[in-house]
């Protein structure tokens, strides 16, 4: 089952990167509202990772159904208080369905939607909100990071590979439990370097390249050759320190090899474990649209292709051996014959 998810934010309370008019009578399909409200989580649209895939969703789902939105840059270093206002505004501008990007809306979805009973909100990365009309927007991460530990254990030479997540907080323990999990199942005494950015994501965790470049290189420096990160804006950092050193980086949320910013080092981008953000935010705009809304936890998996493994490198297809244990692993938690662990 895939999800759909959007958010938005007001003037004076995060900058507006997009407003789009749409074009269609909505009355034909007996939808109302002024269109999508997507509000982005931090390091904001270009992060080629989280944010991305959400716009990705947004940009189809108007395309699709031609109904228009809105979608509002984060400030850096607001407050639950500015996000409470940005989605009260979108809601009070009459924006249908309205998607926080990020576990970090949960205070202000479950307050603004408790107002707006008649308003459709969607969450992504957070099943804590409980309502009528919220619709949780959770993925099995575990499971394509478990791919991606795969593929690095078959890829790499030193039998080295390293993690480096965003911020130290359970969602991103996910991540690295499944990677990990992944590679030791072709290697039990493969060594993992694992380290995250920042405690908290106010410290930058997500959104600092630098920090992610940093991390990167004391990888390297140790001996990684493959490293993944689940990180976010930061995750464009440890990119470039790997294609620098030419060893292999994996990405995340999207496919990151087919990401224009990217494109300078996308050679050494073996692939990504991605999370079909888009397809929750177009799955949840339709169910809108269509007067039959999206509530309650909705989760995606391999299975339902909520999440997978991004084979775009011709590099990485080319290595039969390791596309082949990637498919098997594929399979293996599909049939139900491997659980992922969660921590």
């Amino acid at each position: 089952m895939t999800v759909a998810v959007i958010a938005l934010a007001a003037a004076g309370c995060g900058k507006s990167s997009t407003e789009s008019g749409g074009g269609s009578d909505k009355s034909s399909s007996g939808y109302s509202g002024k269109g999508i409200g997507l509000a982005y989580d931090i390091g904001g649209k270009g992060d080629q990772s989280f944010n991305d895939a959400a716009y990705s969703g947004f940009e189809k789902a108007d395309k699709e159904f031609k109904i228009g939105g809105r979608d509002v840059e984060p400030q850096d270093g607001e407050s639950d208080a500015d996000k409470v206002q940005r989605l009260d505004q979108l809601a009070k501008s009459g924006y249908n369905p309205i998607i926080g990007v990020g576990f970090v809306y949960a205070p202000a979805v479950k307050q603004v939607a408790a107002k707006y009973p008649k308003v459709t909100f969607g969450i992504i990365d957070d099943d804590t909100v409980q309502a009528k009309n919220v619709a949780d927007l959770v993925f099995h991460e575990e499971q394509a990071s478990y791919l991606a530990g795969v593929a690095a254990a078959k890829t790499t030479k030193k039998n080295h590979i390293g993690f480096i997540g965003g911020v130290d907080i359970p969602l991103i323990h996910k991540f690295e439990a499944g990677f990990v999990q992944g590679a030791k199942s072709v290697d039990p005494k493969i060594k993992i370097e694992s380290q995250y950015l920042t405690q908290t994501p106010q410290e930058g965790g997500f959104s600092s390249p630098d920090k992610g470049e940093n991390a990167a290189n004391g990888q390297i420096d140790t001996g990684a050759d493959v490293i993944y990160q689940a990180a976010g804006l930061s995750g464009q950092g440890v990119i470039k320190a790997a294609a620098e050193h030419k060893v292999w980086a994996i990405g995340v949320d999207s496919d990151q090899y087919e990401q224009s910013a990217l494109a300078k080092y996308k050679d050494y981008i073996l692939g990504s474990a991605l999370k079909n953000v888009g397809g929750a935010v177009y799955e949840l705009t339709k169910s809108v649209v269509e007067g039959k809304p999206l509530t309650g936890e909705v989760r995606g998996d391999l299975a339902s292709g909520g999440v997978g493994f991004a084979d775009s490198n011709p590099k990485y297809r080319a290595m039969k051996d390791v596309v082949a244990a990637v498919d098997k692993a594929k399979q293996d938690i599909i049939d139900g014959k491997v659980t992922v662990a969660t921590k």
